[in-house]
């Protein structure tokens, strides 16, 4: 999913929360997964924009495949194809099981979830709390975004039941 931001300032502002985010959600969901029947495992996975092609995806496969035995000269020019192509960007998933049930959880929607007023959002542009920033400090304030961090967790492992 592409965030749309209302202005460049508010994309910065969102940027200076993710990191932190990622790292309180993390966290959390060790202290989850150590106090539940959960078995959990990351992976990391790419995710293509809503509106890519089934032929352009075709398209950059077959690219990267000739990539491995291209010369020089026609890895170059592989590139500079792929380069003109849509990129994906990086996904980060919690893959969840216990005995026979398996659940996937998307992390980087989690920190979504932690960085925004509300998320997701139908249309339009996401809004950042701000009460996650400390107004004296200018700076990520750490005990609010670990408490709506642990609160977000609790809240998919209740779903889940432990």
């Amino acid at each position: 999913m592409m965030l749309k931001f209302e202005t460049p300032q508010v994309r910065q502002l969102a940027e200076q929360l993710m990191q932190p985010a990622l790292i309180r959600v993390i966290d959390n969901i060790r202290k989850q997964l150590d106090v539940s029947d959960w078995q959990g495992c990351y992976q990391e996975t790419q995710l293509w924009p809503e509106d890519m092609q089934e032929s352009q995806l075709q398209r950059i496969k077959t690219l990267q495949a000739q990539l491995s035995y291209a010369t020089p000269e026609e890895a170059d020019a592989l590139r500079d194809e792929l380069a003109s192509l849509p990129q994906p960007f990086p996904g980060y998933e919690l893959h969840l099981t216990r005995g026979e049930q398996e659940t996937i959880v998307n992390v980087w929607e989690l920190c979504y979830c932690v960085c925004f007023e509300a998320f997701p959002v139908p249309d339009g542009a996401v809004k950042v709390d701000t009460s996650l920033i400390d107004r004296e400090l200018n700076d990520v304030d750490w005990l609010v975004l670990d408490n709506k961090a642990k609160a977000i967790v609790e809240d998919v492992f209740g779903q889940l039941g432990t």
